[in-house]
């Protein structure tokens, strides 16, 4: 059949739920019999996310192939249950650097590089790119920003161009707007609605499909209004009052009818019905009131926890399993070493020390660390958060007081933490690391073993240094267990304290490969121990 596209654009502001709601549009898509696929564009000229801070973009999303991507592609693969590749995300930065690339190769013959066609075509290349590589049959396209944003121009030509060469038929744009409410009168506006969609216009582009996001109720009279201002068929307005939970959104958006009005307006028929049962039944069990367990996550990045957002989620999806709420008390780790944020700690149940890069806030981790494991406090490290567990472990079991990792102090004489060899020489930061996805093979008779009840695993990686092998003997005299190990035996994956009721840490990153119906067995793992210590 013919690839049938659907183009999700945002109005008034940014973070107005459109990853969301693309995702879970591509879900009831997928419950249709359709062969889904998502991409991203992302307007920014970094060539990908994996250089900037976290508190300028949030988290950086990993996918199998070592793609360093935006967030919004965990949403896709959460809610779509899809494993998703690197041509699913692009950036402004990527598109330039190719058409350069050609450009200084000569391909262009010596013609002049215009925005139009040059960065278009390019941009129009890889958006075709992704129903080739993955056969999709549907393919979601997110453009990131806010119509009217300068940098967004470029992709919104790009996909105009792109509907008339695939016919208008095979288009469907999605327009996610804000309407916000005033204050004092507690009125609903649609004034910036009008204003956003009129500027899409203005760039050849009608939307077909407005979903107007409001944190109250939208009534008949708003969405005539918007119909009647914006040129869309009134059934073509879809009210979008936030939802107490994102896994609503999907039973939100298949209540109001979108799936059955996106499959007419591409002229699909489906071939199944879809079942909603699960999500039903998902969204039952979150609303249902059930004891609380405290868990505190000890990060650098807590001011904005987007940075944090698989991590977030995946920690949800193991309380549903364990049949409890986990409450998150955000606690900056910088903050532990001047004395303070030690109430967190000490009340809860469980400490998650995520991953990070650079030197601020590390003693503080370690500082964490150390707690958990003297007062067998639950513990589950994700990428440093198992590295700072081992620098713990060497300054306190093994007398290295000075032991450290090589990242944070180059001089250390016991660099349990270290560059592995194939990094060393590497000075480009950006796409350097080991990413992506890697086999990892469990030791009998350990948690992490019990945890997963499988021999081998593959889990995502973004990290540059590694356990030091040189110190493996010592810290297993001590007490630590290397329970995962790559195929070669050569890194260590996951390390586990044997007399402790749960303190686990993997090199890799388990929350990216969470699902809400499937979640991640080390977080299963973190909560259940959670849970049994709250009772006590």
């Amino acid at each position: 059949m013919t690839t049938k596209y659907l183009f999700f654009t945002g109005g008034v502001v940014s973070s107005v739920g459109k990853g969301v709601t693309a995702a879970a549009t591509g879900l009831l898509l997928k419950e249709r019999g359709f062969n889904v696929a998502v991409q991203k564009l992302d307007p920014y000229i970094n060539v990908d996310p994996g250089t900037m801070s976290p508190y300028q973009h949030g988290e950086v999303y990993v996918l199998d192939d070592g793609a360093e991507t935006d967030l919004d592609l965990g949403h896709y693969e959460r809610f779509i249950d899809i494993r998703l590749s690197r041509v699913s995300n692009f950036t402004t930065g990527q598109v330039y650097a190719e058409v350069i690339a050609k450009e200084r190769h000569g391909d262009y013959l010596g013609g002049t590089i215009q925005v139009i066609p040059h960065i278009t075509n390019e941009i129009k290349r890889r958006v075709a790119l992704v129903p080739r590589v993955t056969g999709a049959e549907i393919v979601i396209v997110e453009v990131g920003g806010t119509v009217g944003d300068i940098e967004s121009q470029p992709f919104l030509e790009a996909l105009r161009q792109l509907r008339n060469e695939v016919g208008r038929e095979n288009c469907l744009f999605v327009h996610v707007t804000w309407l916000p409410t005033i204050g004092a009168t507690g009125e609903i506006k649609t004034k910036p609605t009008q204003h956003s969609v009129a500027a899409l216009r203005s760039m050849g582009i009608s939307p077909q499909i407005i979903i107007a996001r409001a944190d109250a109720p939208v009534d008949n009279g708003l969405t005539e209004k918007i119909a009647l201002f914006c040129d869309v068929e009134k059934r073509a307005v879809i009210p979008m009052q936030t939802a107490e939970t994102l896994y609503e959104v999907p039973l939100l958006l298949e209540r109001i009818g979108m799936g059955e009005l996106v499959l007419e307006k591409l002229e699909l028929k489906a071939t199944r019905k879809p079942d909603m049962k699960p999500w039903q039944k998902l969204v039952a069990e979150v609303k249902t009131p059930k004891p609380t367990v405290k868990m505190a996550l000890v990060g650098k990045y807590v001011e904005l926890q987007d940075a944090y957002m698989s991590v977030r989620e995946a920690v949800k999806h193991a309380a549903l399993a364990n049949g409890v709420e986990v409450e998150i008390g955000w606690v900056h780790s910088a903050d532990l070493e001047k004395d303070k944020g030690w109430d967190v700690i000490q009340s809860s149940d469980g400490i998650i020390v995520p991953g990070g890069f650079g030197s601020r806030g590390i003693e503080g981790k370690v500082m964490a660390a150390r707690y958990a494991r003297e007062n067998n406090v639950p513990y589950l490290g994700l990428c440093l958060g198992m590295q700072v567990m081992c620098i713990e472990f060497a300054r306190n079991l093994l007398d290295h007081e000075d032991a450290n990792s090589s990242e944070f102090d180059r001089a250390t004489e016991h660099p349990v933490i270290d560059l592995m060899i194939d990094q060393r020489s590497i000075t480009d930061m950006g796409g350097t690391m080991r990413l992506g996805l890697y086999p990892c093979l469990l030791q009998k008779g350990t948690k992490a073993a019990a945890a997963y009840g499988v021999p081998s695993v593959d889990e995502r990686h973004r990290h540059r240094f590694e356990f030091n092998n040189a110190y493996r003997d010592q810290f297993q005299k001590a007490g630590m267990v290397f329970s995962g190990l790559s195929p070669d035996g050569k890194l260590v994956e996951i390390a586990e304290l044997a007399d402790h009721p749960y303190m686990v840490g993997s090199q890799f990153h388990p929350e990216f490969l969470s699902r809400p119906m499937r979640p991640h067995p080390l977080f299963v793992g973190l909560v259940k121990a959670a849970k049994e210590r709250s009772k006590k």
